[in-house]
């Protein structure tokens, strides 16, 4: 089959689930990914064929697109702030307002290669330790840790440090049960679970069936559970001086300004995304 035909029976099988563009997004991210071919290489060349088994490769993928899989778990594999990165079932798929809050920390720290000052960085909650990775990838004189509860997302961010060939610090530990980390950071971050019970009828098919619960929701009752827990661990183990970095659930911007300030956190700063949503927030001790 032609693949130029074969791209009509996959929009026409997705129609109903997908909106057309990301249809189209899907379709031309598996040709690059099994074939290696480019949306300009089939406009070249719109003769390219499809044989037998590679048929059934593309069947068996847009099966789980019916079901609504994500496409990075599919291939196993997505992009995040310019690099790759390996993602499964027990790690989230990066977001784009994740690479806003990369980009704020690098804004703020990004020193000459020149520049001998080392500074110490904890990213807690790492997951597919994207977030670490940017920064020791973009940031030269950075010592980057990262700390996760779950030990199989973990294997998977020792892979991705090794793909994009930085060296990061790995922590295995629970939050939670952390009294005191033991040493001093200049900043520590982190992304942790915000997303309430009671926002769940918000959250997409594709999220709420495939997306690890464990990094994602937190219960009603208590959804600042980590922010604090976090917020008392950054005031023993901060540097002077050093900054305490957040993406936040987008409906609780006032309350973590609150809790920020309640332990005498100065400078605070509250952003949105690129959606107009309170996303992310910095504070120093």
């Amino acid at each position: 089959m032609l693949v130029k035909d074969y791209r009509v029976q996959f929009k026409e099988a997705l129609d109903t689930l997908y909106d057309e563009k990301e249809i189209e997004s899907f379709f031309y991210i598996l040709l690059e990914a099994f074939h290696q071919i480019k949306r300009v290489d089939l406009a070249l060349n719109p003769t390219i064929e499809l044989d037998g088994m590679q048929l059934l490769q593309w069947e068996t993928v847009l099966s789980q697109l019916k079901d609504e899989k994500p496409i990075q778990y599919i291939l196993g594999e997505t992009e995040f702030y310019g690099l790759p990165f390996y993602v499964n079932e027990n790690t989230l798929i990066p977001r784009p307002e994740t690479e806003e809050l990369v980009e704020w920390i690098i804004k703020d720290y990004f020193v000459p290669r020149n520049d001998v000052s080392t500074i110490r960085i904890l990213d807690i909650g790492t997951g597919s330790g994207c977030i670490a990775i940017s920064l020791a990838k973009n940031l030269p004189n950075a010592e980057v840790f990262a700390l996760d509860v779950s030990e199989k997302a973990l294997q998977i961010a020792k892979k991705n440090a090794d793909r994009n060939e930085v060296k990061i610090t790995f922590l295995h530990q629970s939050i939670l049960e952390t009294i005191d980390l033991g040493q001093q950071f200049d900043i520590i971050m982190s992304n942790p679970p915000y997303v309430r019970n009671l926002e769940k009828a918000e959250i997409n098919k594709n999220v709420l069936e495939y997306e690890p619960h464990l990094a994602l929701f937190v219960e009603d009752t208590d959804a600042l559970l980590f922010y604090r827990k976090i917020t008392e661990l950054a005031q023993k183990n901060l540097s002077q001086n050093g900054q305490l970095y957040f993406e936040i659930n987008q409906y609780l911007g006032k309350e973590m300004v609150e809790l920020l300030e309640k332990y005498h956190f100065k400078n605070i700063e509250l952003r949105k995304d690129i959606y107009g949503n309170d996303r992310m927030m910095k504070g120093n001790i």
